[in-house]
């Protein structure tokens, strides 16, 4: 059935103004965790490249150019603060007051994850040491009770080692050597060999560890490469 003109200039007008309603409702949603990613003057980083270096500057995460000095891009979380910054190739992992990780490459949030019982420790800690790169793309989180390792590519959990009954571990107090991260666990009634503790990006280091894949999803690595204890994850 046709309409009249008349009739057909307001159903489509009706039909403009709603659609404006919803694009205006979309666009006044709350971004996730409060995140507000602006690119800087530059323009965006190029992918692949990370010609800027990344700093916790006046309540946010900022991407420089590493040449100039410009700023690139600006990431900032409502009401929160970040508490550390680890660049991670071309990337950037921020902790947050709230106990949230973030990772950015400066075009997009990549991921975020919640870190629990921060509210107990991190006041105290303020970020020092949290944050530690292990090879093989994981990140190790250490925490007073645990220390926790995520993939930074997607931000995959892949392990968690708590510490013993009666200690904690000491995050401004881990040393890298080599490729292992050697963490102080102090405990009352321990001999010290029982308060050191070293990791490495499948876990921690002992003798007989059970194969676990941490890279992603795709062809199956070749032999030789062995895994943690006290692992969360399978190979997949």
């Amino acid at each position: 059935m046709a309409f009249p003109p008349h009739r057909l200039t307001a159903v489509l007008l009706t039909a403009a103004v709603a659609l404006g309603v919803l694009s205006l409702a979309r666009h006044a949603r709350p971004a996730p965790y409060g995140d507000r990613l602006q690119p800087g003057r530059s323009g965006e980083p190029h992918p692949g490249a990370r010609a800027w270096a990344a700093r916790a500057h006046d309540g946010a995460v900022s991407g420089y150019d590493s040449r100039t000095g410009a700023l690139r891009w600006r990431y900032a979380r409502a009401g929160h603060r970040p508490v550390s910054v680890l660049p991670a190739r071309a990337e950037v992992i921020a902790l947050w007051d709230d106990g949230l990780l973030t990772d950015t490459d400066g075009r997009s949030v990549r991921w975020h994850r919640a870190l629990p019982d921060a509210a107990e420790w991190l006041p105290a800690q303020g970020g020092t040491g949290v944050l530690r790169l292990l090879g093989r793309g994981i990140l190790a989180v250490v925490t007073p009770r645990r220390v926790t390792a995520y993939r930074t590519a997607d931000g995959d959990l892949r392990w968690v080692l708590p510490a013993r009954p009666g200690c904690a571990f000491r995050p401004e107090g881990a040393v890298r050597r080599g490729a292992a991260l050697l963490l102080a666990q102090p405990c009352a009634d321990s001999a010290w060999t029982g308060q050191l503790v070293a990791v490495d990006d499948l876990g921690r280091i002992a003798p007989g560890r059970t194969p676990l894949g941490n890279d992603l999803p795709g062809p199956r690595p070749g032999p030789g490469h062995l895994d943690a204890e006290n692992s969360l994850a399978r190979p997949r």
